[in-house]
């Protein structure tokens, strides 16, 4: 593993770790600040949500400033709004506080991949997801062991030393590309299909993280916060699967038996058991950012540019953990556990099959193409 890939996996570290930081202690925040299940969770939704909205700007900005100092300051703010929000006693400043941290994240995953691709390295973009998924894992541990966020800031600033140390400042290409624009981004089926995994994919497997922490503490469970926050050890599984399946980039086997795996763990924590639960959701982790891994670098396989692309993708998928993550705590708040799994299974049904529709259509439209350019034939149409 080179500089560059450790680099960027800190970074991923840092990001994912202060982004989801707060999932855990979700309980504890809506009986600190009197609050309903679906508000608490506006903590993780506004700032996923930002984020979102924060990653084609900020991707396009990178084609003309630079994919560095668009990753290092993205990170580094978001520290800086980090080692606040502990401190914060207001729910409506919190809230806010989250939203601009969203947004200053938006830099390092608008911007990661694309910066891998053009270094090289599309293969390192499952270490990127397994550096994700590792920060997503020791965040939420962090939290939820600590009961607050805090530790997590820290942690996330020494991740960022090494992010700064490794990425050296003469690496990028120098090409201009003030001229490309998001039309390049859309002009192919298939991205859009890819962009649809990744939201309908992220909305389930954050709607089902958001609303674990209510179900484990409520009757029968009724597990301890601290016991329930160990349900994150599940990344690292995730994380070990990335790393490998992900290098296997643009394969539709990889993409679609890693969907089927997320869709098999969220039907198995359907029973009311801690055991089924565990091993469901080290199913569904290890499933999902293996079929993240794939689907990322499959965009920055067959985009004409990288940088629009995968903008649209992140932005895509981050906004499906802000839609799915609020509106599936307030699917469980309403129906239980189980309406809110058929819900995800669904999505993930949904997403699996347009990739499939759309690759068949490619095939199928290939062939009659040399079909008739081996025949003579003027292809119908």
């Amino acid at each position: 593993m080179d500089r560059i890939t450790i680099g960027i996996a800190a970074g991923g570290l840092a990001s994912f770790a202060l982004l989801y930081a707060p999932q855990p202690v979700l309980p504890q925040l809506a009986h600190q600040f009197q609050v309903t299940l679906d508000q608490a969770s506006l903590v993780v939704g506004v700032a996923t949500g930002a984020l979102a909205l924060g990653v084609i700007p900020l991707s396009l900005l990178s084609e003309v400033a630079g994919r560095r100092p668009v990753v290092l300051l993205s990170v580094v703010v978001a520290i800086v709004l980090g080692l606040v929000l502990p401190f914060v006693s207001d729910f409506h400043l919190l809230v806010g506080l989250r939203a601009l941290q969203g947004l200053a994240l938006a830099g390092f995953p608008a911007v990661a991949m694309a910066y891998l691709a053009e270094q090289g390295r599309v293969k390192a973009i499952g270490m990127l997801v397994a550096g994700n998924t590792f920060g997503g894992m020791v965040g939420r541990l962090a939290a939820g062991l600590t009961g607050s966020t805090a530790p997590v800031a820290i942690l996330a600033a020494a991740a960022a030393g090494v992010l700064i140390w490794a990425l050296p400042r003469n690496a990028e290409q120098t090409t201009t590309r003030a001229g490309i624009s998001l039309s390049s981004a859309v002009r192919r089926p298939i991205l859009w299909a890819l962009y649809a995994v990744a939201f309908l994919g992220m909305g389930s497997f954050v709607a089902l993280y958001n609303a674990i922490g209510f179900r484990l503490a409520a009757p029968p469970l009724e597990v301890s916060p601290q016991v329930a926050s160990l349900v994150f050890v599940a990344y690292a599984i995730g994380g070990v699967n990335s790393a490998t399946l992900g290098r296997r980039a643009g394969r539709q086997k990889v993409l679609f038996g890693m969907l089927g795996l997320t869709t098999a763990g969220a039907l198995i924590t359907i029973p009311a058991h801690v055991v089924p639960i565990a091993i469901g959701f080290v199913l569904l982790t290890a499933g999902w950012f293996a079929a993240h891994a794939a689907a990322g670098a499959w965009v920055n396989v067959v985009a004409p540019h990288k940088g629009p692309a995968s903008g649209l993708y992140t932005g895509a998928y981050y906004a499906g953990a802000s839609v799915g993550g609020t509106a599936g705590t307030a699917v469980y708040a309403a129906w239980g556990w189980t309406v809110l799994v058929s819900v995800s299974v669904c999505w993930l049904s949904l997403s699996a099959s347009g990739v499939w529709w759309i690759s068949r259509r490619r095939k199928t439209l290939s062939s009659a193409k040399n079909l008739s350019r081996n025949t003579g034939a003027p292809l119908a149409r």
